[in-house]
């Protein structure tokens, strides 16, 4: 259903104000309060991409608050990053119980029940759109610059090791859209000009390592491969034509990767995951739907970017909230549903990530609350 253009302003407007009224005092922007398992945390990556969304829709305040955020929570670990440095360098890695976190509460402490923790793309992904932020607006990186030193130190240190993917699962694979958001940070942090010579040599080393571990490992049939030696697709991976431009959306590879994002994880309009996805029974993301639609708009297809955005925008409640999946008949494995209801209650709704999501791609498109379509 296409969605009239006061509805997608309207939209626009109450995703803004929800991320701006949702984020706390110290700048961290909670993933969703209404969803038990998600409730009084705050993750790098989905905050990353948020703080970008809300930088790119003009709300510059919003946004320098999170990387504060993030940048007081770094900084908090000098001591534990530098452990894991030390230990590394030994050729005696931590276990991955003792890297850092995905998420944190919200006052920058480490969470204090059990989770899928060990997640090294929210490191890139702040590190990157932070740098971003401070271009697009013409601010001094150097704000931020001591936390993305000690971030590319870890980085560095581990870009190749093993970890959970975005969903929090897999944690014996190397996951191509992790490598793309070290990739992304990483460079990023060099261009910015934040480090000292030796880092930028250190960085770049590393940098390109994993570039030529996605380019030998990680496609296949022309297309990026949810993780090294697989055959199958993600939707994370069209984050890396669009928005952290890894991959170079005019190359056969973009082509090649949205054009098997398409064939294989959508339907209907709506992306999903993966297709062996069970969680909450395997919906379609509009997060995703959106992140498809900015790697679209990347390779010059409006059309495509639009169809995105009008379909993410349309799984909105009538109270204007957005999911972080719907059903709506196409589940993937309907079967596996209801165990997610009776362990953790309805999907979340809503999800700030979706919000954020939704504003990115309407900027990218120059669609916003005073423009038309």
């Amino acid at each position: 259903m296409r969605l009239a253009t006061t509805d997608l302003i309207g939209l626009l407007t109450r995703s803004r104000d929800l991320i701006r009224a949702s984020q706390r005092p110290g700048g961290a922007y909670p993933a969703s309060e209404a969803f038990p398992a998600y409730r009084g945390y705050c993750w790098l990556r989905d905050g990353a991409f948020i703080a970008d969304a809300m930088s790119s829709a003009g709300e510059v305040g919003s946004a320098g608050a999170f990387f504060d955020w993030c940048a007081a929570t770094i900084e908090a670990r000098r001591d534990r990053i530098g452990q894991v440095v030390e230990a590394a360098r030994a050729g005696r890695p931590l276990p991955d119980r003792d890297m850092l976190p995905t998420r944190f509460r919200f006052d920058g402490r480490d969470g204090d029940d059990d989770w899928w923790d060990f997640q090294l793309d929210g490191y890139g992904t702040w590190v990157w759109a932070a740098a971003a932020h401070a271009r697009r607006h013409g601010l001094q990186v150097a704000r931020w610059g001591e936390a993305m030193r000690l971030t590319v130190d870890y980085l560095v240190s581990s870009w190749s090791r093993p970890c959970f993917d975005w969903w929090e699962e897999h944690d014996e694979q190397v996951h191509v859209s992790t490598l793309g958001c070290v990739v992304a940070g990483l460079r990023a942090a060099i261009d910015a000009g934040v480090l000292g010579p030796e880092q930028v040599a250190r960085a770049t080393e590393a940098e390109h390592g994993a570039r030529e571990l996605i380019a030998a490992r990680g496609v296949r049939g022309g297309h990026l491969v949810k993780w090294l030696g697989s055959e199958a697709v993600d939707g994370s991976l069209a984050a890396l034509v669009g928005p952290l431009g890894v991959i170079d959306p005019s190359s056969a590879l973009a082509a090649g990767t949205v054009a098997a994002l398409e064939a294989e994880l959508m339907a209907g309009g709506g992306v999903y995951r993966f297709r062996d996805d069970t969680f909450y029974g395997g919906g379609r993301w509009p997060l995703l739907t959106c992140f498809l639609g900015l790697a679209r708009h990347a390779q010059g297809d409006r059309d495509g970017a639009l169809a995105c955005l009008e379909w993410a925008a349309d799984t909105a409640t009538p109270d204007g909230d957005l999911p972080e999946q719907v059903d709506a008949g196409l589940l993937l494995a309907p079967g596996r549903r209801q165990e997610w209801l009776d362990r953790w209650g309805p999907v979340a709704t809503p999800l700030l990530w979706s919000h954020g999501m939704l504003l990115r791609l309407a900027a990218e498109l120059g669609i916003d609350e005073g423009s038309p379509r």
